[in-house]
């Protein structure tokens, strides 16, 4: 009686202890600005369906760009997170450093019926390898005041469509008085590659083996920073500058990400309504207009099979419908899973509610192209290449030779010569 009661407890022990066991993920994110408050969420929801894994989410990094930078110096030093957001761009630069793992067999044969469609799919899909998944979608919007709009003599129901049209209005805002600013835009690659796509233009040839944007839509689309600055007066603040003087309404129209509209809108309150309206498409061609799409992917860096399956339950969670509900209403981002669009059980009430969120993700699925990555380990300083050469047209430098020599100057870096 006595064994047969001890061999009882010790195994009710060893079940309680496998029970208590729980596996540790580790998350890494960038720009708190937009993420905070969302990772706990997913986190927590998560938690909450799968109690056997705990979700640790490590300091952000501001950008995403110092991001990939710190996740390949944690590598060198063997502390690598499990799971990492990174912008859609630059997957590839821990790819190319073997530190993205396969996501295939975790797919499965069907990944349409879980949301991800092949357009999806590609945007972490090289060399028919799905190394990343996109976690939000985001294109370059315009986001209006419509308070200044009227003061300068303006008007909403008929705001321009063309850059031409935007640069004049923006020009009236800015000459309203000494404290208010007509238009911003950053100097940053994504923002450039989206005025780029409006004018039919693409950063490199499809099989990236040469730079493109030294064409005439790059040289036209670079010259709109020129013509922001010498015809609408903007101004050379920083971008986390801007992201507080929009909302504080002494900004009348910006180009930003779509994602923001959340905290812009909360932002700006009952100061003025905020209205978002798409970017101008300049080509006349618009078969060949592109809207790089930015916004994150989700990438598994740890290579512990017996971590690798939490990771993946995580990734399958903030990817699926739940969690990129969760993302849609609390960042603006625009949905990467097909069901949380399909089902209105998901959105429905979210898109009837939010208006200016329809705008931006209509914008998506029209004109959503690849946020083009420059291949190898460079490509995070070609990058920071392009913004260094969008900040000295701004300040007036000859748009044509600085982009020339700019797409020289890769190709060496690059390779590609």
């Amino acid at each position: 009686m006595k064994r047969t009661l001890f061999a009882s407890v010790f195994a009710l022990a060893g079940v309680t202890g496998l029970q208590a066991q729980e596996t540790e993920i580790r998350v890494h994110y960038a720009i708190p600005t937009i993420w905070a408050d969302t990772q706990q969420t997913l986190a927590d929801a998560f938690m909450e369906k799968h109690p056997d894994v705990k979700i640790t989410i490590d300091g952000p990094a501001e950008g995403y760009e110092d991001g990939v930078q710190r996740l390949l110096r944690e590598s060198v030093a063997g502390t690598t997170p499990d799971v990492a957001y990174v912008g859609l761009n630059l997957w590839r630069v821990l790819e190319d450093r073997g530190l993205a793992q396969p996501l295939d067999g975790f797919l499965g044969d069907d990944p349409l019926a879980q949301g991800y469609t092949p357009a999806l799919l590609s945007l972490g899909r090289f060399e028919d390898t799905q190394y990343a998944l996109a976690t939000s979608a985001s294109t370059l919007v315009m986001y209006v005041n419509p308070v200044l709009v009227e003061k300068a003599g303006g008007s909403m129901d008929e705001f321009p469509k063309t850059f031409d049209g935007v640069i004049e209005l923006a020009s009236k805002i800015n000459a309203l008085d000494g404290a208010t600013d007509g238009v911003w835009i950053g100097r940053h690659d994504w923002r450039f590659q989206s005025l780029l796509g409006s004018h039919g233009g693409r950063p490199m040839n499809d099989d990236e083996s040469d730079i493109t944007f030294d064409s005439p839509e790059g040289i036209a689309a670079a010259g709109m920073y020129q013509r922001f600055a010498k015809e609408a007066g903007m101004k050379s603040y920083s971008e986390n500058d801007a992201r507080q003087t929009f909302p504080a309404g002494t900004l009348g129209i910006m180009f930003e990400s779509s994602s923001l509209q959340t905290r812009f809108t909360e932002g700006a309150g009952d100061k003025f309504e905020l209205t978002v309206k798409p970017l101008p498409i300049a080509s006349e061609d618009t078969s060949k207009v592109y809207f790089p799409t930015g916004g994150s992917a989700i990438v598994m860096l740890t290579d512990d099979e017996a971590k690798q399956q939490a990771a993946w339950d995580y990734m399958a969670f903030v990817t699926g419908p739940e969690g990129q509900k969760i993302i849609v209403e609390n960042t603006g981002y625009a949905p990467a899973n097909a069901r949380v669009i399909e089902d209105e059980a998901y959105l429905g009430d979210f898109y009837a509610n939010n208006p200016n969120a329809r705008v931006a993700h209509t914008q998506v699925a029209n004109h959503a192209g690849p946020w083009y990555a420059y291949p190898g380990a460079e490509g995070v300083a070609a990058t920071d290449l392009i913004a260094a050469s969008l900040v000295e047209v701004t300040e007036g430098a000859d748009t044509e030779a600085t982009i020339k020599d700019l797409a020289e100057t890769l190709r060496d870096l690059l390779g590609m010569k």
